[in-house]
């Protein structure tokens, strides 16, 4: 599915002394953390005319699907590259565009030149695996990533690849291996590998479902949070009884026109005691530590392509109403695969709900570049003592919720200090409506 309109990324106009002025029309880089992208069918051909806003082919990216549109006008002389290409590096020349239309047949054994040519990563067959090199490695040298200077997220993706950092050349501080030089490296199948490795047995109880952009993304950014942010958890019992009646008594007053959630309340409560607590509302930059002046909240949504985090942004400064339409329209845009990029990079807090599920307590991991994410779980029935009960005591409802922490940007105290702020709205709501 087609979900968003991007701007061309291509190289100026440029004359070449065998061709006619022409454009080169390059793999754009459709977010921050986008280095390869996955080719759609192209909707335009040789020789079809192009006009500002058509849009050219359908690209996956590292966090959806998204069409690839023309901001120029011209004609189509070229494509350099098939549709349905996978991991197609960003810069990578795509197809040649030309002002006059009479020029199309100069370019039919147009080829890019070296620098220019297409850059696909190869993914070698099972069935033929390649002899060993010094980027290779076998379980048993795995160790060695052990004696040279690699980041702790380098190392893992490098056992993970089989790959021997002894043969990597490292860009990071007094050549350092970093992430990006370990995946810069093209990992081979072990020769000892089976040929048909890849290949089920008729018999097999089981289906090898290939890994999308987005999925791939997903497991970098946290196998790299883990890794490498220190966590730390907190975790509060709150009473939910005021703000269930709240709930149910604006409900009851919108006459079908809004419909308020928990996770409403939630976000708003967050964005308040984010304000109160600014040291949560920040990001470990290495040399510094970035704070927010707005809580700009990413709520965690489940798509069947994995999990998208749209921004509900300067969420303080907005009523409930507004919050429960904004996170409404984002999920459903972000189920579609149909956000902006401006809609779901960035933030400066995260929070994930599996309240729904009836999951009463869970951990989340952050969501980089956030120092914090909060995880809520559902409403439960909890009997608490009452002195003003006939028994003593009484049923509560009571939500559970963990705040995970980065421990570079926030101090155990501070992280107590906001979920003592968070509680406090919660528990008094009429408070955010203030």
């Amino acid at each position: 599915m087609r979900t968003f309109v991007t701007r061309l990324m291509r190289n100026p106009m440029r004359f070449y002394a065998t061709y006619p002025q022409h454009t080169i029309i390059r793999m754009p880089a459709l977010s921050p953390t986008m280095t390869h992208g996955n080719l759609g069918d192209w909707l335009k051909q040789v020789g079809d005319e192009i006009n500002p806003g058509d849009v050219l082919v359908g690209i996956e990216t590292d966090k959806a699907q998204m069409d690839f549109e023309c901001q120029d006008e011209g004609f189509i002389a070229k494509i350099l590259l098939q549709g349905g290409q996978k991991e197609v590096e960003v810069n990578t020349p795509l197809a040649v565009l030309v002002e006059n239309k009479d020029d199309i047949p100069k370019f039919a054994d147009f080829v890019a030149s070296a620098e220019q040519a297409p850059k696909i990563v190869d993914i070698p067959a099972a069935s033929a695996p390649a002899a060993p090199s010094a980027a290779t490695t076998s379980a048993s040298s795995a160790s060695t990533t052990d004696r040279v200077i690699a980041s702790p997220l380098a190392k893992t993706i490098a056992k993970e690849k089989n790959i021997d950092l002894t043969g990597v050349q490292g860009t990071g501080p007094n050549g350092r291996i970093v992430k990006q030089d370990v995946l810069s490296v093209q990992p081979q199948k072990k020769a000892s590998a089976p040929a048909v490795a890849s290949v089920a047995p008729a018999s097999a109880n089981y289906k090898d479902i290939p890994t999308s952009n987005i999925r791939k993304i997903i497991a970098d950014r946290l196998t790299e949070s883990k890794s490498t942010i220190p966590h730390y958890y907190l975790t509060v019992d709150l009473n939910a009884d005021k703000i269930l009646k709240l709930r149910q008594t604006l409900n009851k007053e919108a006459n079908g026109k809004y419909k308020l959630s928990v996770n409403d309340f939630v976000i708003k409560a967050s964005s308040l005691a984010l304000i109160d607590v600014p040291e949560v509302n920040s990001s470990w930059q290495e040399s510094f530590i970035r704070q927010y002046n707005n809580a700009d909240i990413a709520v965690a949504v489940a798509t069947e392509t994995g999990l998208i985090t749209p921004i509900v942004k300067a969420a303080e400064q907005k009523g409930l109403v507004a919050i429960s339409q904004t996170v409404k329209n984002l999920a459903e845009k972000g189920k579609q695969g149909k956000l902006a990029p401006h809609e779901y990079q960035g933030g400066s807090f995260s929070i994930s709900n599996l309240g729904m599920y009836d999951i009463q307590h869970f951990t989340a991991i952050i969501n980089p570049p956030h120092a914090a994410i909060l995880a809520v779980g559902g409403v439960q029935d909890k009997l608490v003592l009452d002195n003003t009960a006939e028994k003593g005591f009484r049923v509560q409802k009571t939500i559970q919720v963990t705040l995970s922490n980065d421990h570079r940007v926030v101090d155990g105290a501070v992280g107590a200090k906001f979920l003592q702020r968070f509680k406090y709205y919660f528990e008094n709501p009429l408070n955010m409506l203030l």
